[in-house]
């Protein structure tokens, strides 16, 4: 209903009640339509926000769990491993303990610590030296009441203990009063480490001196690192005295004051070491005895280990064993994501089956939409055949354009090329340099002493001086020689000789080779290839010089050169044994201007140019990734004469 202006109701006719009760009819099913069309957008929204926290969270279940068990199975194996190595330890120590005292039973030795004299000292020397080389220890020497060394094995050696004063040894001191003497300290005639067993020498019941045995424990060590072991021993000051690792040897497992610190520099037992901390990163006690540690790997990264510790019987010292948790976390991961995997395909199977039932109910609607669908292509097949009739006179200029785009490219090209040599003989200009004035210095050197040979008459030894010179002068210009053939212009045509072009690369490259002290191998057949030599040297200085960089870190430095035949191309290999390359990076391997080198030490065009004069010439440059490491660059060429000259080094 509605008023008048006057506020009066205005009552409908039969007509206007009508129009409406209809309009109210059809608006019902219109409103039911869009309350269901909302339902199901809601729903559907709730199940797309959910399905990730499920996922999620029956993946992170699933890799808690698995590192939980990993863990404790982790634990009870290193249980095993501990008990086992502390008991080698022990052994290790306890094998040498009968030694000192055996030096008691021997008459010379009591002779010469009652009454020294020089043939008695020889005497005992022998016996010393013949005794540590059966028994295998580092030393044994005998020590007066003065802490005075009386006589040693290593009498024979420059460094030998013979009359050193080692009255301050802890070992000494415990041993003269009658005491077992048993210390691990660094010698500070010798700076060798060694376990020192010292033992009182008795004389109707008085002391005379003291026998001394000095052994290495360093196997303990080499077993370790041979079965792949993380541990380590520290004594009763904190300090690591062996470990499989040795950037951890002598560092404290727990910070020292300075009280502590002036004790151990009085004691010489570390000798000079700084005794610096072991870095943990984190710590965390996970139960009795385990804890959870992190310290800096090699590269600086974190490394997550599951410490377990005990001490060893008849020694103040603690064995510590590492377990590495990096593969642990790794297998939990990969549960934690077959778990998901496993949740996201479930809900995939249910939503796919949803999905199949609406697209049987819009069939048939997709069955009309595609006739409709179809008239409208064939209106437009011939609105565009018109199009494509007008775009070809256009491809046609186009073409033209691009062909003299073409030309100008390879011009470019050619100057790039000739840009890229004069950056890699900049690159070498300081190595180059260093590598002429050694010559330099000698020509100096020689010609001046040739002339004050020539006015002595010495005329044999100034022919010498001669013949030297004119070495260094043909030395000095192989190397301009090879720079001049580098730096000169070359085309795509051409032949060239792989032995040469190999060759000439290495001398180009020689002043690095040196540096690097690296093993070279090579594996190849002289071939003459399809490029020109000078581009193909061009090539090769760019791989070689890739591959000292990518070793310049490397302990181990290794590159090797091969070739062979497959397919009618000749298959050129460059292999180093360097860190290889990330994912990331060989996605922009052959992108120009992108190097993985530091600061500006690379353009990011050897690869590109190299790439662009092997495809040049009709051959190609790829790239592998070997199992065993580091990164080999492959260069395929049309061979034109094989000729038979092995090359094998």
């Amino acid at each position: 209903m509605q008023r008048h202006a006057d506020g009066r109701l205005l009552v409908p006719g039969a007509a206007e009640r009508a129009r409406i009760a209809t309009g109210s009819a059809h608006a019902d099913p219109q409103r039911s339509r869009f309350a269901r069309r909302a339902i199901r957008a809601v729903f559907r929204h709730l199940v797309l926000l959910t399905l990730p926290l499920l996922v999620f969270g029956g993946g992170y279940g699933g890799y808690l769990l698995s590192k939980h068990t990993g863990i404790r199975a982790l634990a009870e194996n290193g249980e095993r491993q501990l008990e086992l190595n502390a008991r080698a330890v022990e052994s290790e120590i306890t094998k040498y303990t009968y030694l000192p005292s055996l030096l008691e039973l021997e008459s010379d030795v009591e002779r010469l610590l009652l009454d020294p004299s020089p043939q008695r000292r020889q005497r005992v020397n022998d016996y010393l030296e013949g005794l540590n080389r059966r028994s295998g220890s580092l030393a044994t020497y005998i020590l007066d009441t003065s802490g005075r060394v009386l006589a040693t094995s290593n009498w024979r050696s420059a460094d030998s203990y013979q009359g050193e004063d080692l009255s301050f040894r802890a070992y000494f001191q415990d041993a003269v009063q009658g005491r077992p003497g048993r210390f691990y300290g660094i010698g500070s005639t010798t700076g060798e480490p060694g376990y020192y067993l010292a033992h009182s020498l008795e004389h109707n019941g008085r002391i005379i001196g003291v026998g001394v045995v000095k052994v290495r424990l360093d196997t303990l060590e080499e077993r370790w690192q041979r079965a792949q072991l993380e541990a380590y021993v520290s004594d009763e000051n904190g300090i690591i005295i062996l470990a499989s690792n040795p950037a951890r040897r002598l560092k404290a497992v727990h910070p020292l004051d300075a009280a502590t610190r002036e004790r151990l520099a009085r004691s010489l037992q570390y000798h000079w070491w700084a005794l610096e901390e072991l870095q943990v990163l984190e710590r965390r006690a996970l139960a009795d005895g385990l804890k959870r540690i992190s310290l800096a790997g090699d590269d600086a990264s974190p490394q997550h280990y599951l410490a377990q510790g005990r001490l060893l019987n008849d020694t103040p010292w603690r064995l510590t064993l590492l377990s590495p948790l990096k593969e642990l976390r790794r297998t939990a991961i990969s549960h934690g994501v077959m778990v998901a995997v496993a949740v996201a395909l479930l809900a995939l199977l249910l939503i796919a089956w949803n999905e199949r039932r609406k697209v049987i109910a819009t069939r048939l609607a997709a069955r009309e939409a595609l006739q409709q669908a179809n008239n409208e292509l064939e209106r437009k097949i011939a609105e565009r055949t018109a199009d494509l009739r007008a775009s070809n006179d256009r491809l046609k200029a186009e073409i033209r354009e691009r062909r003299q785009a073409e030309q100008t490219l390879r011009q470019a090209q050619d100057e790039l090329v000739q840009a890229g040599k004069l950056a890699v003989i900049g690159q070498m200009s300081t190595s180059i340099a260093h590598e002429l004035n050694q010559p330099l210095a000698a020509l100096r050197t020689l010609s001046g002493n040739t002339v004050r040979f020539l006015q002595r008459g010495a005329l044999d030894t100034a022919s010498t001086n001669l013949q030297a010179i004119n070495e260094l002068v043909d030395r000095m210009g192989k190397i301009t020689a090879s720079l001049r053939a580098f730096a000169r212009r070359s085309d795509d045509r051409g032949q060239a000789r792989l032995g040469k072009a190999v060759d000439a690369a290495l001398l180009l490259l020689h002043p690095r080779l040196q540096r690097s002290r690296l093993h070279l191998e090579r594996d190849y057949d002289d071939l003459r290839l399809a490029i020109d030599q000078t581009r193909l040297e061009q090539i090769l200085v760019n791989l070689i010089g890739n591959a000292l960089d990518a070793l310049r870190d490397q302990d181990d430095r290794r590159l090797w050169l091969s070739g062979r035949l497959e397919d009618d191309l000749f298959q050129f290999e460059v292999r180093d044994n360097g860190p290889g390359m990330s994912a990331e990076a060989r996605a922009h391997l052959f992108e120009p201007f992108f190097t993985t080198k530091p600061g500006e030490q690379g353009l990011g065009l050897g690869l590109t140019l190299s790439a662009s004069l092997a495809a040049a010439a009709g051959g190609s440059l790829g790239v592998r990734h070997p199992d065993e490491g580091g990164i080999a660059f492959v260069l395929s060429l049309r061979p034109l004469i094989v000729h038979e000259i092995a090359c094998d080094e």
